[in-house]
């Protein structure tokens, strides 16, 4: 049937595909990326292929210019499109991809900060460094300070070396670095022996091994041979019977050192002496040291003058306190029980935590112990700090303090006055024992 109407049955009409026109805010928002029809077209906008396809797919053209899938970021404009191309729509995600992330142009990269537990690292190998640094440094400063002197040395029939190490630490009464001034206050007088030489004031052998440590007084008025020997101006002297003292004074501490040998038995390996300045210095650097008197005591000779109780000692204290002798009962043996007792507190306040982490006081503690010491050839840093080690555990429970046994302290002899005579038989028990390194017992502190 035909009519106005049109064909019959009516055809259904095909679908058709009508592209609605995106609202401002849609593009605002940047919710429907889209780009301008072709030239003609008029307002007709398409769906940009540029993020919904994958590079290198079809190009579309859009008047002059030509548009490459991929070429602008999500949200971004192209060219003509409400901004200048590359610029950021409203809205655009701002992701790791998108305009302005770290990833994306428009913004510069976020520095990154470190965290907590890399910055307290940082902070530890930095102290690290720099304790190592101070450490390295302090070492070969002090090794340089060490004053080395050639005391030991080989000869025909010298003792082979025993087990253990042994030391020989001398007192003298050196007055180097004190003024006129200096020995008028300290008492020590400006006295010496023949030819200028010094005397010593105090001597100990100091043995540590594998039984502990052992510090034995010798006593300067010792009767002993003294070995042939040569004075400076070159005239050579017979073999002598004479105190301790005496092989000081007349060849030093070489001499010394061979008579010592010679007359125990005990092969000396380290030599350390220090003098009344060296003492004294050493004693103020580290703030004084702290001891405790049963009574008062008071020596014009010395010019010690200490009240009972326990006090500290500044370097002239100590210096009189460990010297003094003619106002105590024991005579020289009392001196050296004081001399055992204080470089014993003396060590230990060397080596204190208050000291050693304090580079204030560390430094001025070395520097002055280590211009006080003369040491013989080949005594190392490490040799000096073995030796402060051992001498804290003298009173430590660690170690013993005796004097060589005595046979007669008062043994008078012409030409060389009072004396004092070892006991031979026991004497030779104890060099043996240190020889040997065996355990020390059985011998007398006093």
């Amino acid at each position: 049937m035909s009519g106005g109407y049109g064909a019959w049955p009516p055809q259904e009409p095909e679908p058709t595909l009508e592209l609605r026109q995106p609202s401002r805010w849609e593009k605002l928002r940047g919710r429907l990326p889209l780009s301008r029809g072709a030239e003609g077209q008029g307002e007709v906008l398409q769906p940009d292929e540029r993020f919904y396809g994958a590079p290198g797919q079809q190009q579309y053209v859009s008047g002059q210019q030509q548009y490459v899938p991929g070429q602008y970021g999500p949200g971004e404009y192209g060219p003509g499109e409400y901004g200048g191309p590359g610029e950021v729509q409203p809205g655009a995600p701002r992701g790791p991809e998108g305009p302005g992330g770290p990833g994306g142009p428009g913004r510069p990269r976020k520095q990154r900060r470190f965290s907590w537990p890399k910055r307290i690292l940082a902070g530890f190998v930095v102290l690290v460094l720099l304790i190592g640094g101070y450490g390295t440094w302090l070492y070969f400063h002090a090794s340089g300070e060490i004053r080395h002197e050639h005391v030991l040395s080989d000869y025909p029939g010298r003792p082979p070396e025993g087990k253990g190490t042994n030391w020989l630490l001398v007192g003298s009464d050196d007055r180097e670095g004190l003024t006129k001034d200096q020995q008028d206050a300290l008492h020590t007088g400006g006295g010496s022996v023949t030819g200028g030489t010094s005397r010593t004031d105090s001597m100990m052998l100091l043995h540590s091994g594998d039984h502990g440590t052992t510090l034995i007084s010798l006593p300067r008025d010792s009767y002993v041979t003294i070995p042939a020997w040569t004075d400076s101006k070159g005239k050579p002297h017979k073999e002598s019977k004479n105190k301790l003292n005496a092989a000081f004074a007349f060849g030093g501490a070489p001499l010394l050192v061979k008579t010592i040998e010679t007359s125990t038995g005990v092969r000396i390996d380290h030599f350390a002496e220090v003098g009344f300045g060296g003492f004294v210095k050493v004693t103020d650097s580290v703030g004084g040291v702290d001891m405790c008197l049963d009574k008062p005591i008071k020596d014009e000779l010395s010019g010690a003058d200490l009240k009972a109780g326990c006090q500290t000692l500044n370097g002239g204290q100590a210096l009189a306190y460990v010297r003094m002798r003619y106002a105590d009962p024991l005579g020289d043996i009392g001196r050296m029980q004081r001399q055992r007792q204080f470089l014993a507190a003396l060590a230990h306040k060397v080596s204190s935590m208050g000291v050693i982490l304090n580079p204030f006081k560390l430094v001025p503690t070395l520097d002055n112990s280590l211009a006080a010491f003369k040491t013989s050839d080949g005594t190392s840093l490490g040799d000096l700090y073995d030796l402060f080690q051992n001498m804290k555990s003298v009173n430590g429970g660690g170690g013993h303090t005796i004097v060589v046994p005595i046979a007669n302290p008062d043994y008078n002899v012409p030409n060389v006055g009072s004396s004092i005579l070892w006991n031979q038989t026991k004497a030779a028990q104890l060099w043996n024992d240190l020889k040997n390194d065996t355990e020390v017992t059985g011998f007398s502190a006093t």
